[in-house]
């Protein structure tokens, strides 16, 4: 089956096909301020040079976030416009699970810098080639840092931005951590279309109305008005 993929959750656009877990083609455009105006464009690049249509998809899968607020409804609106358009099902998938799918190692955790010392944290187990959620939150470091020791896992691969951001913290509390390259770390949409794959094998498609945002936290803009970070 081909599938479709947008993320647009971070400041990477990334539109992929893929068939089945291939990769066909992915595309990508690492300015933020720009996707509204670009994600079009690489859609229609995407097909010219697959040499192929909507006609041929047969699933949409989207980044819902956590990320930029402005980035998650430019790519949720897109593809429930496909979904209506073209009445193909579709399957979102969190930006964390979607970093899960960059590696394969038995349990992993998601961070994504949310600043200021807070992060987005995901962690799953590897069951049968899918990710189980085991929890997905908005935490201060400190408290994700709390929360996975609680868990006491005898090993976890860490992977996202915030794994950069708060390198120092990670090591020095998860001693027997694995910590994935560098090029591992960034949302991706080939990844969106992975895990979409494996809960389209289960049955877990969708319409374009249960495509809806996640994003774990509030607002810039309304944590400004309540005076909080």
């Amino acid at each position: 089956m081909k599938i479709l993929a947008i993320d647009t959750s971070s400041r990477i656009c990334s539109v992929s096909i893929l068939e089945d877990e291939k990769v066909i083609l992915e595309k990508r455009n690492d300015d933020e301020k720009t996707h509204s105006q670009k994600l079009m464009p690489l859609v229609d690049e995407i097909f010219q040079q697959t040499n192929l249509s909507f006609d041929q998809i047969d699933l949409l899968a989207c980044c819902k976030g956590p990320g930029s607020f402005t980035g998650v409804r430019i790519g949720i609106a897109t593809v429930k416009a496909f979904a209506d358009t073209k009445g193909i099902p579709v399957i979102g998938i969190t930006s964390l699970e979607g970093l899960a799918y960059n590696v394969k190692e038995e349990i992993v955790c998601s961070l994504i810098d949310a600043k200021h010392e807070n992060v987005y944290c995901g962690l799953y187990r590897l069951k049968e080639d899918t990710y189980e959620m085991i929890l997905e939150k908005a935490l201060s470091l400190q408290e994700a840092i709390q929360e996975l020791k609680k868990l006491n896992f005898e090993r976890i691969t860490f992977v996202g931005d915030g794994v950069q951001a708060y390198l120092d913290s990670i090591v020095q509390n998860f001693e027997n951590c694995k910590i994935v390259a560098d090029e591992l770390n960034e949302s991706s949409s080939v990844s969106i279309a992975k895990a979409a794959y494996t809960k389209y094998k289960k049955g877990q498609t969708g319409t374009s109305n249960e495509l809806i945002p996640v994003y774990l936290k509030k607002s810039q803009a309304e944590r400004a008005l309540e005076g909080e970070k």
